[in-house]
């Protein structure tokens, strides 16, 4: 008979094997530290999916496809790869600097992702990037990536939620309070810019170990010297809502 102990310690290691099956395992992938000499600015660190599982490969194109849309300059150009992404962006500064040889700024590209949240369901990347291409100034913006790991597919915002619109109540409710509207007062009454004067979600929605994080990028509902404005609501008081109840 094993000992009191022994059970115990058992228990630990199928606790902590479990825990581990249910991460995916990632390497990091950085390019452009150095094209050439007369070269825009890019940096790009982002976490790759190491499985060879459907999951992993989602994860990986999904990535790929928005550094893509980042960095193209020209919309009409196929591009498939980040090689060629990073090409794209060099050449759009190159023919701006052959127009405008004097007025020309040096271009710049940074972006770095990393995971915020997983569990044996689902996994949420943010996508950090700032991005200048000359003007008065770049623009930062931040993108959440969510996926179900089951089904290996990316999950559009609608698909987050059982109840989209009794979330989209309650997140008013917890917005107002957070950013001190009057509840009978308009939605932009401290000066916000929300389309139509009505509430709704912002593009950017992710989990986090901290809750759901509602994100609204610079332009998005406020200027871009008012910069983001993040709401964040804990799992425990929302997981009513969503389509998957994340660990709490």
């Amino acid at each position: 008979m094993k000992s009191p102990l022994t059970c115990f310690l058992i228990f630990l290691v199928l606790i902590g094997c479990q825990k581990k099956e249910d991460k995916l395992t990632f390497e990091p992938l950085t390019l452009g530290e150095s094209l050439c000499a007369d070269c825009p600015q890019i940096s790009i660190t982002i976490p790759r999916a190491v499985e060879r599982t459907r999951t992993a490969s989602t994860i990986n194109t999904a990535l790929q496809e928005e550094i893509i849309s980042l960095l193209l300059f020209d919309d009409s150009q196929k591009i498939a790869n980040l090689d060629d992404a990073l090409i794209s962006f060099k050449n759009g500064y190159s023919e701006l600097k052959d127009l405008y040889s004097e007025e020309t700024t040096p271009w710049e590209a940074k972006i770095d992702g990393k995971v915020v949240y997983e569990d044996k369901n689902l996994l949420s990347l943010e996508l950090n990037s700032f991005v200048f291409t000359g003007g008065a100034h770049g623009y930062s913006a931040k993108r959440f990536l969510n996926f179900d790991k089951k089904r290996g597919v990316e999950l559009e915002n609608w698909q987050l939620f059982q109840n989209r619109k009794d979330f989209q109540k309650y997140a008013e409710t917890k917005f107002r309070e957070q950013e001190a509207i009057p509840a009978e007062a308009s939605i932009n009454y401290t000066g916000l810019m929300f389309e139509k004067d009505s509430f709704y979600l912002p593009e950017n929605i992710g989990f986090t170990e901290e809750g759901v994080k509602l994100l609204y990028n610079p332009y998005e509902v406020a200027s871009y010297a008012d910069g983001p404005i993040v709401l964040t609501l804990p799992f425990k008081e929302v997981n009513r809502y969503l389509a998957k109840n994340p660990k709490s």
